[in-house]
């Protein structure tokens, strides 16, 4: 009767320890998943900028004079 509880504990003991290297395993995976979700996203989110840029200039004309921001600066610092 020890013997086969001495069976049953290591047995037991076992599967414990290769669940947890399952979890760690499956929390390797998920996070290699996030990672490319989140460099996906950050593409997503360049793309669309880049296209709103374009859209922008395109409206505006992209050879419109843009205002020199130092003469503003240097209006404003004389006050």
């Amino acid at each position: 009767m020890l013997k086969l509880k001495s069976i049953v504990i290591a047995g037991a003991a076992a599967l414990t320890l290769m669940a947890i290297g399952g979890c760690d395993q499956v929390q390797k995976s998920a996070s290699q998943v996030v990672d490319q979700a989140r460099e996906s996203a950050s593409q997503a989110l360049e793309s669309t900028h880049e296209a709103a840029q374009q859209a922008l200039n395109d409206t505006l004309g992209a050879d419109r004079e843009k205002p020199a921001p130092d003469s503003e600066q240097r209006d404003t610092q004389d006050i």
